[in-house]
């Protein structure tokens, strides 16, 4: 009897075991970009910073078209030398315009907004899929806000976007300057892929925070250990 239970004890040990060790909610599970976002998401993605082959193998096994881009020299606060470009046309299932230049793992990032949390919104509120994101750019070797002091903004590494307006595939545009504020199924639309980024990037900014952010969502990956920041 002792020899069954200790049997039984043991499988469902190794059972646990087996859960624990391949479960996308645990912290030592590696990244994948066909795993849910889960609590330590934010904090992987924080790790490709220092390892651009395993960020570009991210990309290679979900078959994401992209291109490495060459390194930017703009002196001690700008530049980038892990920077990609997501291509335009397919097989991605949805477009930037322009084209998104950003680090590699702010691309890994999109690509999981765009997986995960655009596609089902559009599908719930607008019953019709994204084919393309309009965007007012990524690298901008820049203070935050623009000023002449201050710290340097994300956008300053390539390390963010902004996003003004989505392409739907039935002919229709969604912006963020014209529907946000337009209590319908456009305006519901852009709140929820709003909150889904924020349980993805370190930083999201919407309509919500200032009148500097009335036209676009602004996301970046700015390196906080894990926290976020979303508004």
């Amino acid at each position: 009897m002792r020899l069954i239970l200790f049997v039984i004890a043991l499988a469902l040990l190794l059972r646990g075991y087996e859960w624990v060790s391949h479960d996308y909610r645990m912290p030592w599970t590696p990244l994948s970009l066909a795993a849910p976002i889960g609590p330590f998401t934010t904090r992987k993605i924080d790790a490709l910073a220092d390892d651009t082959p395993r960020c570009h193998r991210l990309l290679e096994e979900a078959a994401i078209d992209y291109s490495p881009l060459p390194p930017v020299e703009a002196g001690a606060n700008c530049g980038y030398d892990n920077g990609v470009s997501l291509s335009q046309d397919q097989p991605r299932d949805i477009a930037y315009n322009p084209a998104a230049k950003t680090t590699c793992p702010m691309a890994v990032s999109l690509v999981l907004w765009e997986k995960q949390i655009v596609r089902a919104a559009a599908l719930r509120h607008l019953d019709t899929t994204v084919e393309a994101i309009t965007t007012f750019g990524s690298y901008s070797c820049r203070r935050i806000g623009g000023g002449q002091t201050g710290n340097f903004s994300e956008h300053a590494t390539a390390n963010a976007i902004d996003i003004a307006a989505f392409r739907l595939a039935d002919g229709r545009t969604v912006s963020v300057a014209g529907h946000w504020n337009a209590d319908d199924e456009r305006s519901r639309f852009l709140k929820e892929v709003r909150d889904g980024a924020c349980t993805l990037f370190a930083t999201t900014l919407s309509p919500d925070y200032n009148k500097a952010h009335a036209d676009h969502l602004h996301l970046d990956q700015a390196p906080r250990g894990g926290y976020q920041y979303c508004r």
